[in-house]
């Protein structure tokens, strides 16, 4: 097997120089798709074969962020298999289809059938919309290395899949201190993604901040270092905590200051790094774009006017 690779992949340069003179002139038609908000679109993408990281301080957003952005994919026709082993299917789904309405879903059972049929009408057009683009691992804990890394072989080559969420990196490795398992579970990660073409999504915890209204960088990820260095994307997830405190207070705020920041602090093959303000609205648990705070429609693409 080992001499069979070999002779595939070691191919004279001359090669790739025909490949090139072949594309010269061809404008260049890069497959990738984008994060939910209109103003980030020409400045951040997912491309095919890389590996994003989500990181955050826990309970700073980082699932619902990513869930946000796995309903945007599906709008933009991409096929995409989230694994979250903190939270069942049923709850990941209860909180994407709040996210897709826009409404805050009923607690307990309904009495009013009108409104029953109302909230079965959501749910039947949200399994019409991802029908055939989206699919959940059903896993909950702590999962082996092996497993998981089959289950996304499994998605990319059998579902066709383009994305692929793992929530989180230390559901997938025993230890918050084997940095050597970090790193080679990252680096399995790499080569899936190269391999197969699936853009891979991969959820983790920021060290906890000197201070909450601190907002993070690449050094505040936790474990090893090579967990940053290997990846293609850093995406950072910050809420405005200190803004929280002071509205549930009862204090005047600005709120031309953002309730939560994306901050992109490495971007491989693309040139831009920086912040991108958001605002929450809790009714639809979505993050928007602006202190108006209008609802991204999730049935189309893209999601603003």
């Amino acid at each position: 097997m080992a001499e069979t690779e070999a002779r595939q992949k070691v191919r004279p340069a001359r090669e790739w120089f025909a490949e090139m003179v072949e594309n010269l002139g061809k404008p260049r038609q890069e497959a990738r798709s984008f994060l939910p908000w209109n103003k980030t679109h020409a400045h951040f993408a997912f491309r095919p074969g890389e590996v994003t990281l989500w990181a955050g301080v826990n309970g700073h957003g980082k699932s619902q962020v990513t869930g946000l952005s796995a309903l945007s994919l599906v709008a933009q026709g991409q096929r995409v298999c989230i694994a979250s082993f903190e939270m069942k299917p049923s709850r990941t789904l209860d909180r994407m289809t709040r996210q897709f309405s826009g409404a805050r879903l009923p607690d307990g059972s309904l009495s009013d059938p009108a409104l029953l049929d109302a909230y079965r009408e959501v749910f039947e057009q949200l399994a019409a919309y991802t029908d055939g683009r989206l699919w959940l691992y059903d896993q909950q804990g702590t999962v082996a290395t092996k497993t998981i890394l089959g289950v996304m072989r499994y998605a990319a080559y059998e579902l066709r899949c383009q994305h692929f969420v793992v929530d989180s990196l230390m559901k997938c490795v025993r230890g918050e201190d084997d940095y050597n398992g970090q790193k080679d579970f990252v680096d399995e990660l790499t080569a899936i993604a190269r391999d197969s073409g699936m853009h891979v999504h991969l959820v983790h915890h920021l060290r906890k901040l000197g201070s909450e209204g601190d907002t993070p960088d690449k050094s505040d990820v936790k474990g090893s270092g090579a967990i940053t260095d290997q990846v293609d994307n850093l995406l950072l997830v910050w809420r405005n905590k200190p803004k929280e405190r002071d509205r549930q207070a009862g204090k005047r705020i600005d709120d031309t200051m953002p309730d939560a920041m994306l901050i992109c602090d490495k971007q491989r093959n693309g040139e831009w790094e920086g912040r991108v303000a958001l605002w929450f609205d809790p009714e639809s648990q979505q993050y928007t774009p602006s202190s108006a705070r209008a609802q991204l429609d999730y049935a189309r693409w893209p999601h603003e006017p």
